[in-house]
């Protein structure tokens, strides 16, 4: 056989084997090994709910990986069909037109109804009244904890609403050296120095995180409030020595050290459900973020985009259709993965199930009414990154640092990437 046959015996081998060239959708999606299967799991059930439209999953392993994928492959005039990202992370392509409006899409849908979804995941993927993407969850910040290591300490379990100084106190009480040979060998909590955690604290301390959370200029951490609540962030480690060294930090993450059970408690999303549902040998559970002065968190929500060089847009929108409706989200329910964005599907077993854990995951639908977002303007990535090196250095760094410098360094640190985008 020549080789200009085989060449094309092979391409339509290919083809074939894809489901055609004209109906596969690839989908880019990020995560750890859990997560991913979740994915999996969707998509398996979509091919069995109808024979037309073949999805092919592009996997990757975390955020920073998905937007070079997506850079190179729209640079390249390839990109992805669909790709899955959170909300802080969309401004950049809505600015660049690298995303399809689908306001027209859920107009004309039979399966997709506005309403059914919860209003704060939706509003986030809003730019200008149109929506540009869909929420997949309606996940937010909330504390993890070792329900073994409270009872083993004699320290009480967190149940409803709970305040700073109450966590700090169990935190206090659950740090511990439980060989006797000086040093700490459980932690009472973990949390990462970064914007995305201080910014709850500073909200339930009744401040702002910027200076106009539609067009934001700077960031308002310099009004009391504000410096109250980074304050008693930078205690937890500078002052209490709750959570661990930075040495220890960077050698086990929070999340591990939490699974291995040396961790008693961890502020984090949904995301870490599949995880420890699969690692954790030890009963936990899920307890709302601490209040300084009124509830508050922050939303984690991921949504699905339509790339507007796709070409197969209509086949995107069936996939979507069908992981964003009933059926689809049930599957990432079960999964663990999400807090659905459908209030049907978050209201049933699938998500509120007390049989698997956490059996408190009515918390995450409790915190959706004091859920607030931060600004998702093409700027923001750029801003959460030169926050994060400032409040990490101060976090960590020996010795007492005033809150009053952080917040001047954050403003500093921050004002090339506002000027960048308003200019």
């Amino acid at each position: 056989m020549r080789r200009g046959v085989i060449v094309v015996v092979i391409a339509l081998l290919v083809a074939v084997a894809c489901g055609g060239s004209g109906t596969e959708v690839r989908v880019l999606v990020a995560g750890d090994p859990e997560e991913l299967a979740a994915y999996r799991e969707l998509v398996a059930a979509f091919h069995a709910s109808q024979d037309g439209v073949r999805v092919r999953l592009e996997e990757v392993t975390d955020r920073d990986e998905l937007l070079a994928r997506l850079a190179t492959s729209i640079a390249s005039g390839r990109p992805p069909d669909v790709f899955l990202l959170n909300y802080r992370y969309v401004g950049r392509f809505v600015t660049s037109d690298t995303i399809v409006p689908l306001d027209g899409y859920l107009a004309a849908s039979a399966v997709l109804d506005p309403e059914a979804f919860f209003d704060t995941p939706l509003e986030a993927f809003r730019f200008e009244g149109r929506q540009m993407c869909l929420p997949q969850n309606a996940a937010s910040l909330v504390v993890y904890f070792n329900a073994d290591l409270f009872e083993e300490a004699g320290v009480a379990t967190p149940r409803g609403a709970w305040t700073w100084d109450e966590m700090v106190e169990a935190a206090t009480a659950l740090t511990r050296d439980t060989d006797g040979d000086g040093a700490v060998d459980v932690y009472g909590l973990g949390v990462e120095p970064e914007l995305l955690r201080v910014a709850p604290v500073i909200w339930s301390n009744g401040g702002e995180l910027v200076d106009d959370a539609e067009r934001p200029t700077r960031l308002a951490v310099r009004s009391t409030a504000a410096l109250g609540a980074l304050r008693r962030f930078l205690e937890l480690r500078k002052v209490h020595e709750v959570t661990p060294p930075e040495l220890d930090a960077e050698s086990e993450p929070a999340e591990a050290r939490f699974t291995s059970g040396r961790l008693a408690m961890l502020m984090d999303s949904r995301r870490v459900v599949p995880t420890l549902r699969a690692a954790a040998t030890f009963d936990w559970d899920v307890a709302p973020l601490p209040t300084l002065r009124e509830p508050a968190t922050v939303l984690h929500a991921d949504g699905y985009c339509l790339t507007s060089g796709s070409e197969r847009a209509d086949d995107a929108w069936r996939f979507l259709e069908f992981a964003l409706g009933p059926q689809g989200q049930r599957v990432t329910a079960l999964a663990g993965r999400t807090v659905p964005s459908l209030e049907q599907v978050a209201r049933s077993d699938a998500f509120l199930d007390p049989a698997e854990p956490p059996r408190s995951s009515q918390v995450f639908l409790d915190q959706l009414d004091v859920a607030r977002q931060v600004p998702a303007t093409a700027a923001w990535p750029r801003v959460e990154d030169a926050a994060n090196a400032v409040l990490e250095e101060a976090y960590y760094e020996p010795g007492r640092v005033e809150a009053a410098e952080v917040a001047l360094a954050l403003l500093q640190a921050t004002r090339g990437a506002f000027a960048e985008v308003a200019g």
